[in-house]
Protein backbone atom coordinates (compact mmCIF):
# COMPACT_ATOMS: atom_id res chain seq x y z
CA UNK A 1 0.00 0.00 0.00
CA UNK A 2 1.25 3.60 -0.50
CA UNK A 3 -0.98 5.07 1.55
CA UNK A 4 -3.17 6.75 -1.72
CA UNK A 5 0.08 8.65 -3.14
CA UNK A 6 0.34 9.45 -6.79
CA UNK A 7 3.19 8.11 -8.66
CA UNK A 8 4.40 10.16 -11.21
CA UNK A 9 5.69 8.39 -14.58
CA UNK A 10 9.18 9.01 -15.52
CA UNK A 11 10.44 11.48 -17.92
CA UNK A 12 12.51 8.22 -19.52
CA UNK A 13 15.17 10.41 -20.86
CA UNK A 14 18.34 7.77 -20.76
CA UNK A 15 20.58 10.38 -22.83
CA UNK A 16 21.19 13.01 -19.80
CA UNK A 17 24.08 14.89 -20.78
CA UNK A 18 22.49 15.38 -24.33
CA UNK A 19 19.07 16.44 -22.77
CA UNK A 20 21.19 18.78 -20.11
CA UNK A 21 23.16 20.41 -22.72
CA UNK A 22 20.20 20.90 -25.07
CA UNK A 23 17.99 22.36 -22.11
CA UNK A 24 20.92 24.72 -20.23
CA UNK A 25 21.21 26.56 -23.73
CA UNK A 26 17.38 26.62 -24.16
CA UNK A 27 16.67 27.91 -20.41
CA UNK A 28 20.17 30.25 -20.73
CA UNK A 29 18.26 32.36 -23.89
CA UNK A 30 14.65 31.99 -22.31
CA UNK A 31 14.27 30.94 -18.10
CA UNK A 32 10.54 30.47 -18.45
CA UNK A 33 10.67 28.50 -21.85
CA UNK A 34 8.63 25.23 -22.13
CA UNK A 35 9.73 21.79 -23.89
CA UNK A 36 7.83 19.77 -25.91
CA UNK A 37 8.92 15.33 -25.51
CA UNK A 38 7.97 13.33 -28.36
CA UNK A 39 8.88 9.81 -28.05
CA UNK A 40 10.35 7.93 -31.36
CA UNK A 41 8.19 4.69 -31.66
CA UNK A 42 10.46 1.67 -32.09
CA UNK A 43 13.81 3.63 -31.75
CA UNK A 44 13.89 4.53 -27.95
CA UNK A 45 14.58 8.09 -28.67
CA UNK A 46 12.83 10.92 -27.68
CA UNK A 47 12.80 14.16 -30.11
CA UNK A 48 13.21 17.27 -27.39
CA UNK A 49 11.21 20.38 -29.42
CA UNK A 50 11.62 24.06 -28.11
CA UNK A 51 11.01 27.61 -29.15
CA UNK A 52 13.69 30.14 -29.43
CA UNK A 53 12.58 33.46 -28.41
CA UNK A 54 13.42 34.84 -32.28
CA UNK A 55 10.50 32.58 -34.03
CA UNK A 56 12.81 29.94 -34.07
CA UNK A 57 11.94 25.81 -33.16
CA UNK A 58 14.87 23.49 -31.97
CA UNK A 59 14.76 20.30 -31.49
CA UNK A 60 17.57 17.43 -30.59
CA UNK A 61 17.04 13.71 -30.53
CA UNK A 62 18.65 11.62 -27.41
CA UNK A 63 18.58 8.38 -25.60
CA UNK A 64 15.29 7.09 -24.20
CA UNK A 65 11.49 7.05 -24.20
CA UNK A 66 8.95 9.72 -22.93
CA UNK A 67 5.95 8.42 -21.45
CA UNK A 68 4.08 10.50 -24.18
CA UNK A 69 4.00 13.70 -26.39
CA UNK A 70 4.19 16.04 -23.42
CA UNK A 71 5.11 19.85 -22.98
CA UNK A 72 6.86 20.40 -19.68
CA UNK A 73 8.55 23.51 -18.11
CA UNK A 74 12.05 22.96 -19.42
CA UNK A 75 14.11 24.15 -16.30
CA UNK A 76 12.07 22.52 -14.01
CA UNK A 77 12.83 19.25 -16.71
CA UNK A 78 16.90 20.41 -16.23
CA UNK A 79 16.59 20.68 -12.87
CA UNK A 80 15.70 17.04 -12.48
CA UNK A 81 18.09 15.32 -14.68
CA UNK A 82 20.71 17.52 -12.56
CA UNK A 83 19.37 15.81 -9.50
CA UNK A 84 19.06 12.19 -11.33
CA UNK A 85 15.58 12.56 -10.55
CA UNK A 86 13.09 10.58 -12.91
CA UNK A 87 10.31 12.08 -12.28
CA UNK A 88 8.25 13.42 -15.18
CA UNK A 89 7.34 16.96 -14.37
CA UNK A 90 3.94 18.41 -14.37
CA UNK A 91 2.70 18.48 -17.88
CA UNK A 92 2.39 22.24 -19.15
CA UNK A 93 0.89 21.22 -22.71
CA UNK A 94 -1.49 24.56 -22.90
CA UNK A 95 1.87 26.74 -23.37
CA UNK A 96 2.80 24.66 -26.39
CA UNK A 97 1.33 26.69 -28.89
CA UNK A 98 3.18 26.70 -32.26
CA UNK A 99 3.22 24.13 -35.26
CA UNK A 100 6.19 21.45 -35.87
CA UNK A 101 7.42 21.08 -39.54
CA UNK A 102 6.07 17.63 -41.38
CA UNK A 103 8.21 14.70 -40.32
CA UNK A 104 9.09 14.18 -43.63
CA UNK A 105 11.84 16.74 -45.39
CA UNK A 106 14.00 16.57 -48.26
CA UNK A 107 17.83 17.88 -48.18
CA UNK A 108 18.41 20.58 -51.08
CA UNK A 109 22.15 21.46 -49.91
CA UNK A 110 25.14 20.70 -47.44
CA UNK A 111 27.17 23.79 -46.30
CA UNK A 112 29.97 23.89 -44.13
CA UNK A 113 29.50 24.39 -40.59
CA UNK A 114 32.69 27.08 -40.30
CA UNK A 115 30.83 28.97 -42.81
CA UNK A 116 27.58 29.07 -40.75
CA UNK A 117 29.66 29.74 -37.64
CA UNK A 118 31.54 32.53 -39.09
CA UNK A 119 28.07 34.30 -40.72
CA UNK A 120 26.81 34.08 -36.80
CA UNK A 121 29.92 35.72 -35.32
CA UNK A 122 29.82 38.54 -37.94
CA UNK A 123 26.24 39.49 -37.47
CA UNK A 124 26.53 39.47 -33.39
CA UNK A 125 29.80 41.63 -33.76
CA UNK A 126 27.74 43.85 -36.28
CA UNK A 127 25.04 44.46 -33.50
CA UNK A 128 27.41 45.06 -31.01
CA UNK A 129 28.99 47.87 -33.07
CA UNK A 130 25.62 49.23 -34.39
CA UNK A 131 24.44 48.93 -30.53
CA UNK A 132 27.74 51.33 -29.31
CA UNK A 133 28.53 53.56 -32.18
CA UNK A 134 24.92 53.68 -33.93
CA UNK A 135 23.92 53.43 -37.96
CA UNK A 136 25.54 56.23 -40.24
CA UNK A 137 25.95 58.08 -37.15
CA UNK A 138 22.24 57.46 -35.86
CA UNK A 139 21.54 55.96 -32.44
CA UNK A 140 18.49 53.01 -33.23
CA UNK A 141 17.38 50.91 -30.14
CA UNK A 142 18.70 47.35 -29.66
CA UNK A 143 15.58 45.58 -30.48
CA UNK A 144 14.88 47.35 -33.75
CA UNK A 145 18.78 46.62 -34.84
CA UNK A 146 18.41 42.63 -33.37
CA UNK A 147 15.21 42.24 -35.67
CA UNK A 148 16.51 43.93 -38.66
CA UNK A 149 19.74 41.61 -38.48
CA UNK A 150 16.98 38.14 -37.61
CA UNK A 151 14.98 38.95 -40.44
CA UNK A 152 18.36 39.31 -42.76
CA UNK A 153 18.73 36.35 -45.20
CA UNK A 154 22.35 35.37 -44.80
CA UNK A 155 22.57 32.37 -47.40
CA UNK A 156 19.89 31.32 -50.53
CA UNK A 157 20.62 28.15 -52.29
CA UNK A 158 19.36 27.86 -55.88
CA UNK A 159 18.56 23.96 -55.86
CA UNK A 160 19.40 22.19 -59.23
CA UNK A 161 16.06 20.25 -59.40
CA UNK A 162 13.55 23.69 -58.68
CA UNK A 163 16.37 26.92 -59.60
CA UNK A 164 13.01 28.57 -59.98
CA UNK A 165 12.36 28.41 -56.21
CA UNK A 166 15.58 29.32 -54.24
CA UNK A 167 15.65 28.57 -50.56
CA UNK A 168 16.32 31.42 -48.41
CA UNK A 169 17.83 30.81 -44.84
CA UNK A 170 17.77 34.18 -42.52
CA UNK A 171 19.66 34.81 -39.41
CA UNK A 172 17.22 33.57 -37.50
CA UNK A 173 18.12 30.04 -38.40
CA UNK A 174 21.66 30.22 -38.57
CA UNK A 175 21.40 31.79 -34.99
CA UNK A 176 19.35 29.41 -33.82
CA UNK A 177 21.52 26.61 -34.90
CA UNK A 178 25.12 28.19 -33.39
CA UNK A 179 23.86 29.01 -30.26
CA UNK A 180 21.67 26.14 -29.40
CA UNK A 181 25.49 24.33 -29.58
CA UNK A 182 24.38 22.06 -32.55
CA UNK A 183 27.90 22.29 -34.43
CA UNK A 184 29.22 21.17 -31.38
CA UNK A 185 32.91 22.62 -30.26
CA UNK A 186 34.65 25.34 -32.34
CA UNK A 187 37.62 23.55 -32.77
CA UNK A 188 36.17 20.67 -34.05
CA UNK A 189 33.65 23.02 -36.58
CA UNK A 190 35.97 23.11 -39.67
CA UNK A 191 35.21 19.46 -40.95
CA UNK A 192 31.66 19.71 -39.94
CA UNK A 193 28.79 20.20 -42.30
CA UNK A 194 24.93 20.75 -42.38
CA UNK A 195 22.12 19.73 -44.47
CA UNK A 196 20.04 22.46 -45.56
CA UNK A 197 15.95 20.64 -45.61
CA UNK A 198 12.82 22.03 -46.66
CA UNK A 199 9.48 20.25 -45.57
CA UNK A 200 6.38 21.73 -46.61
CA UNK A 201 6.48 25.65 -45.97
CA UNK A 202 9.53 25.02 -43.79
CA UNK A 203 13.00 25.29 -43.94
CA UNK A 204 15.62 23.52 -41.85
CA UNK A 205 19.54 23.71 -40.98
CA UNK A 206 20.69 20.16 -39.43
CA UNK A 207 23.65 20.18 -37.76
CA UNK A 208 25.47 17.24 -36.42
CA UNK A 209 24.18 17.40 -32.78
CA UNK A 210 20.54 19.13 -33.68
CA UNK A 211 18.27 20.98 -36.15
CA UNK A 212 16.56 24.57 -36.50
CA UNK A 213 13.36 24.99 -38.17
CA UNK A 214 11.34 28.28 -39.51
CA UNK A 215 8.34 29.27 -41.86
CA UNK A 216 9.92 30.53 -45.54
CA UNK A 217 10.76 33.67 -45.65
CA UNK A 218 7.61 34.52 -47.40
CA UNK A 219 5.55 32.90 -44.97
CA UNK A 220 7.05 34.69 -42.11
CA UNK A 221 6.04 38.19 -43.41
CA UNK A 222 1.87 36.90 -43.00
CA UNK A 223 1.81 36.77 -39.03
CA UNK A 224 -1.32 34.82 -37.43
CA UNK A 225 -3.50 36.88 -35.13
CA UNK A 226 -3.02 34.22 -32.62
CA UNK A 227 -0.81 31.20 -31.75
CA UNK A 228 -1.74 28.19 -33.38
CA UNK A 229 -2.82 25.14 -31.09
CA UNK A 230 -0.21 22.08 -30.55
CA UNK A 231 -0.38 19.73 -32.90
Amino acid sequence: MNGGATVRPGHGLAGADDAGAFLARLVRLDPATVVRLRPLPGVGRTALWARLPWDVLVVRTVAGTAPADVTVDAAELLARLADADTALPPGRDERWRWPLPPVVSRPVEVLPAAELRRIAEAAAGTLRTAATEGVRGRAVGQRVLRDALLDHVAVTVTPDADPADPVEITQRLVQGLVRMGFLGPAEVTTAGEVQVRVAGRWVGLVGPYGAAWSRKVSDLAIRPARDQPKV
